[in-house]
């Protein structure tokens, strides 16, 4: 499996006035479509899929929330493709060797986007962050 494209196409920021105490985030990645995406290099043709995603970190209760979406395009071979679209036709499963890419890939490059957008509108990151600790 070649994952050979990454694209956001939804990005989206919603922070409500006034919250204060604990808040926790809740993180999630959804995949919402898989659909035959073939890609054409000269004259050579290979089987693609497309992955259609949402990923989100929702601050609660009702703090705010970060929403990305976007698409996943991954080469694989004719046979593995239609597996794929197969399965996902009949009761939306994925491959876990394919899904696994597929979701590590979503999750790097989403988790450093929302922790860019929280900076900007002030939230605490959505994901955890490192710490140093002196030893007493």
């Amino acid at each position: 499996m070649a994952i050979v494209g990454f694209d956001y196409n939804k990005i989206s920021v919603e922070k409500n006035e006034g919250q204060s105490g604990k808040i926790s985030v809740a993180n999630s990645v959804n995949i919402k479509r898989v659909e035959r995406n073939d890609i054409s290099l000269g004259k050579t043709k290979q089987s693609g899929l497309k992955f259609v995603f949402e990923y989100s970190s929702i601050y609660n209760p009702n703090y705010a929330k970060i929403l990305l979406g976007g698409t996943v395009l991954v080469l694989q071979e004719e046979k593995t493709v239609q597996e794929v679209l197969d399965a996902w036709a009949k009761d939306k499963k994925i491959k876990k060797e394919i899904l696994e890419g597929v979701i590590n890939t979503i999750l790097t490059r989403c988790n450093i986007q929302s922790l860019i957008l929280s900076n900007a509108a002030n939230l605490p990151p959505p994901v955890p962050m490192p710490k140093v600790r002196s030893n007493p």
